[in-house]
C-alpha cells in the first residue's frame, strides 16, 4: 500500500530526500573522522548513516517508488541521463561564469562520471530483461571523481589522472 493523500506524500518525500542527504553527511564525516584519528566517532557515524538510510527506504517504498529491477533500471537511467544532458552542464556553465573552481570542477568530475553510469545501467537493463545478469567480475569506481569501470582499473583515471591503486573496488 503507497500513501495517496497529496500532503502527506509531499512531507514524505522531503523526509526521504533529509534522510537521504543525512545518510550520505554522516558517511563523509565518519570518512573524515578516520582520518583524524577517531575510529569509534567514524564507527558511530557509519551506524547512524545505516540508521538513517533504513529511515529514507521506509519513506521510499511508502511512496511506491520501489520497482522490480528493470523498472529500478530504467529509473537509473532516466536519473542520469538528465544528469548529463540537463543537469551537471548547466550548473558547471554556472560555475564557470561565476568562476568558482571548485565547484567547476566538481561538477565536470560527476558529469563524466555519469555518463558512464547512464551507459551501464543501459546495459545492464538490457541483460536483465533476457533473463540474466549483468556481467562484471569487479566493478572500480575512482574515489576522486567516481570515474566507473568494469573488470579492470586503468592504469590513471582518464578523467582525473588518479592512479589505480586508488580506485575502491567492488567484487
Amino acid at each position: 500500500m503507497t500513501v495517496e493523500r497529496k500532503m502527506t506524500r509531499k512531507f514524505l518525500e522531503e523526509a526521504f530526500a533529509g534522510e537521504s542527504m543525512a545518510h550520505m553527511k554522516y558517511l563523509i564525516f565518519a570518512e573524515q573522522a578516520e582520518k583524524e584519528g577517531y575510529p569509534n566517532v567514524a564507527k558511530l557515524f557509519r551506524a547512524i548513516a545505516y540508521a538513517e538510510f533504513v529511515h529514507a527506504k521506509n519513506h521510499f517504498i511508502a511512496l511506491g517508488k520501489l520497482g522490480k529491477t528493470p523498472e529500478n533500471l530504467q529509473e537509473g537511467i532516466d536519473g542520469e541521463t538528465y544528469e548529463v544532458d540537463e543537469m551537471y552542464p548547466v550548473f558547471k556553465n554556472a560555475a564557470e561564469f561565476q568562476g568558482e573552481k571548485e565547484a567547476v570542477r566538481t561538477t565536470h568530475y560527476a558529469l563524466e562520471a555519469e555518463k558512464i553510469h547512464s551507459e551501464l545501467y543501459k546495459e545492464a537493463k538490457g541483460r536483465v530483461e533476457k533473463g540474466e545478469d549483468f556481467e562484471a567480475k569487479k566493478v572500480y569506481i575512482c574515489p576522486v571523481c567516481g570515474y566507473t569501470a568494469i573488470d579492470d582499473a586503468p592504469e590513471y583515471c582518464p578523467v582525473c589522472g588518479a592512479s589505480r591503486e586508488k580506485f575502491v573496488v567492488f567484487d
